[in-house]
């Protein structure tokens, strides 16, 4: 039999992830109602949550999300809970299709490679765990980028020069910019040679439970081997993997499907204090 959940438990987590934004200012009806509680029984969840600090209440009877939240947030890393949870299904897919996989995420306007999974026969490439590459020329970085607000995206790409490492990188501005779109648009980005003459590379996002992207999920290949149909399979593949890291890192909240998408504010730490 399986164990009955605490529904007091339940319902203090739906009134904190009725907040859309860390800033946000509520009322005790408010929050009850986004929460789908009864406005008697929320004010009382409400108050227990005020009392260890998990909400803060205002001078105008309004609530926030409180400190406790950013502290509990700042006891999970994110790139750890990302590199457990995706040893086994990178190892799958780098198995399956020959291929040498990476997981990164955005920190400082760089790419940090947060784990790697290669075969004894596939792409050889020197990178370790905890190493950075400019994101402008990677797969990975032009999918972060893509996620990025306009005015941290400008932050990024105005700082410092777009540095040719082939013949293929893209070193213009505006040309980076429409690659990005593309990305955006079409959920997934190409380095084509950028890097290394002989390497493609495939990668998508890595999304929270609000589709907040907070990584990215690539694969690379001889270049000369990354043919169209191949390219096919090899996003056909990253695209599951994906779904299947997200699931289980980020167990999707069943009542998101029934609430419309709110933007998010943008935070490097994935912005779990928001999420809680």
């Amino acid at each position: 039999m399986a164990t009955p959940k605490n529904q007091s438990v339940l319902k203090g987590f739906a009134v904190l992830k009725s907040f859309h934004s860390p800033d946000e200012w509520l009322t005790s009806s408010e929050l009850s109602r986004r929460a789908k509680l009864p406005e008697a029984s929320g004010y009382r969840i409400i108050q227990t949550l005020a009392q260890i600090g998990a909400v803060v209440r205002g001078p105008r009877g309004r609530y926030r999300p409180g400190m406790l939240l950013v502290s509990l947030s700042q006891n999970v890393a994110i790139g750890d809970l990302l590199r457990e949870a995706s040893q086994e299904i990178m190892m799958e897919v780098a198995n399956r299709l020959n291929l040498t996989m990476h997981l990164g995420i955005l920190e400082g306007g760089m790419v940090t490679y947060i784990a790697k999974v290669c075969t004894p026969t596939s792409l050889a490439l020197h990178t370790l765990p905890g190493s950075q590459l400019e994101a402008y020329c990677s797969g990975i970085g032009k999918v972060l980028l893509a996620a990025l607000p306009p005015d941290q995206l400008d932050g990024v790409i105005l700082d410092g020069d777009l540095v040719a490492l082939t013949p293929h990188t893209i070193t213009d501005r505006a040309q980076l910019r429409l690659e990005l779109d593309r990305a955006r648009k079409h959920g997934y980005a190409v380095d084509n040679c950028e890097i290394r003459l002989d390497m493609r590379c495939l990668a998508v996002p890595i999304h929270d439970g609000e589709r907040r992207t907070v990584a990215a999920l690539s694969a690379s290949d001889h270049a000369e081997l990354m043919t169209d149909e191949r390219q096919k399979e090899v996003r056909n593949a990253l695209l599951a993997a994906a779904a299947l890291l997200e699931r289980k890192v980020f167990p999707l909240d069943p009542d998101l499907k029934s609430r419309p998408f709110q933007k998010r504010k943008h935070s490097r730490a994935a912005g779990l204090a928001v999420a809680l």
